[in-house]
């Protein structure tokens, strides 16, 4: 795709310098040529039979509505008309496959919309294709998938993250404008920091859940991922609120400042107390050269004036155990409901339900899903939910509310989105533990329900063969705006950090 932004790719629609036709065309094309090369990219698992045809009547209503003088008007109706976007692999497209990249739903096709899809589908934006994941979004790096692993699109011997690996290296790659994807413990800002985007992790119930296949149902959130902050902050605008279908959702205040985002000015940046957790300085597993790039983001925020102060917040140290805690005992409840009676696989060997039940989800989950469904069972069980689930709970109210009062003082917190760059694929695949820890830095955001974006802010080095470093920026409960033009100040001096490659 010739223009890789969404300002940019709407203004060249407006003036007839391509169509959507032609957009989704060398989606397409891109498509069909990586599927068939030596070593595919396996982003999308297929582009929709129909956005041709979608395509064609996007460019039919923009030629009308130039025809008759109202193309601007139109495109205050539906700001992101023609726009082509990329969904992961979890998020209903009514009558398009829907599978979590898993084999117990192969063939299964969605009933209906999720909500973000039909407020992304109602602002003219088209869902051009389903992209690859963690299978039921359990795992960070794209490698526990029915379909294979999804490569890094910096350099294909390494993993592109995970679990939202696919629509990350869709973005990262330029076959995709904007994408969506989903998070329970860092599966937007991971794999954006791998691929070298920007990716949003919204406050929990900013984005609807409606239509999303649950993991960790307290925990879930959709995110966004972008070349810059501008391009999530325009798919942001039309996607955020309440929704009928979801209790949990959320209005965003400050919303109209989505449409068009301004940078944070030096004066702005000046006035931001920032706040650095002590916990993840001094994590042995904060590699020196993604330490350096931290170093280098910490040192331009004080280039603008901004005071930083490092912070003791010793319960942050409990963070990853208590994610791990209550996501698998949600996890295990939630898979419970694939039992191959009411949808999906089904494998009937005649001897009653208990046997279909078995053999049904024996063969249809894979390794890790079993892996995080039976140790969700354990901690369920009744000798143990009272105590260790229930503490799992507890840390976690208490971190919610140390971030709260953090906020009370700080503007934002930053820290490395991971302790490492992009690992090699096959390195960590078969030690669970290792792969765990991949979330070190990024589990503490879901559990307090606050917002955080990661930023591409450099790399790390020859002896990692230069694969990308992402910083994070966290905040309040419904500071997105904030983030986002903090993001936008960034990337305004450092443009070439979201660009993908050509």
């Amino acid at each position: 795709m010739k223009y890789i932004t969404i300002e940019e790719t709407r203004a060249a629609l407006k003036a007839g310098e391509v169509t959507s036709v032609e957009l989704v065309k060398e989606i397409k094309e891109t498509f069909e040529a990586d599927k068939n090369s030596a070593i595919p990219l396996n982003a999308f698992l297929e582009i929709y039979d129909d956005v041709e045809a979608m395509a064609e009547a996007v460019d039919k209503e923009i030629a009308d509505a130039k025809a008759s003088g109202n193309l601007d008007k139109l495109y205050e109706e539906k700001p992101l008309l023609g726009l082509p976007f990329a969904v992961k692999d979890n998020i209903s497209v009514k009558g398009k496959r829907l599978t979590c990249a898993s084999k117990i739903l192969e063939g299964y096709v969605a009933p209906y919309n999720a909500t973000v899809i039909a407020r992304l589908e109602k602002a003219g934006a088209i869902p051009v294709g389903r992209c690859n994941q963690d299978e039921f979004a359990m795992g960070s790096s794209t490698e526990y998938s029915c379909y294979g692993a999804t490569r890094n699109p910096i350099n294909r011997e390494y993993v592109s993250g995970g679990s939202s690996g696919g629509p990350a290296a869709a973005v990262s790659a330029n076959q995709a404008l904007f994408a969506l994807g989903t998070e329970t413990g860092g599966s937007v800002r991971l794999p954006a920091s791998y691929c070298g985007i920007y990716g949003l992790k919204p406050t929990y119930g900013v984005l609807s859940r409606w239509g999303v296949v649950a993991y960790g149902s307290s925990l879930d959130q959709v995110g966004l991922f972008g070349h810059t902050p501008g391009d999530i902050s325009e798919a942001l605008n039309v996607l955020n609120g309440e929704d009928f279908y979801d209790d949990t959702s959320a209005n965003l205040p400050e919303a109209e400042q989505l449409k068009k985002l301004e940078a944070y000015s030096d004066a702005d940046i000046a006035k931001l107390k920032v706040a650095i957790p002590k916990q993840f300085l001094e994590s042995k597993g904060l590699l020196p050269e993604v330490g350096t790039v931290f170093e280098d983001t910490k040192k331009w925020l004080e280039s603008k004036g901004a005071k930083i102060d490092v912070v003791d917040l010793p319960v942050l140290d409990a963070s990853i155990a208590s994610y791990y805690v209550i996501a698998l005992s949600e996890a295990a409840s939630n898979l419970s409901r694939f039992d191959g009676i009411r949808y999906g696989r089904r494998v009937d060997t005649g001897d009653g339900y208990d046997e279909l039940y078995i053999h049904t989800r024996s063969e249809g989950f894979g390794p890790e899903v079993k892996r995080r469904i039976i140790i969700g069972n354990y901690v369920l069980s009744e000798q143990f939910s009272g105590d260790t689930y229930k503490k799992g709970m507890t840390v976690r109210a208490k971190i919610q509310a140390e971030m709260a009062k953090l906020f009370e003082s700080y503007d934002i917190v930053i820290c490395p989105t991971c302790p490492t760059p992009a690992f090699k694929l096959g390195q960590k695949v078969d030690d669970p533990l290792e792969m765990y820890l991949s979330d070190l830095f990024t589990t503490f955001v879901n559990l307090a329900r606050i917002p955080s974006i990661n930023i591409p802010a450099g790399n790390a080095g020859s002896k990692y063969d230069n694969m990308p470093v992402g910083i994070q920026f966290a905040g309040a409960a419904f500071s997105e705006v904030k983030l986002l033009k903090l993001a936008a100040a960034w990337e305004k001096e450092h443009p070439g950090c979201g660009v993908p490659l050509k």
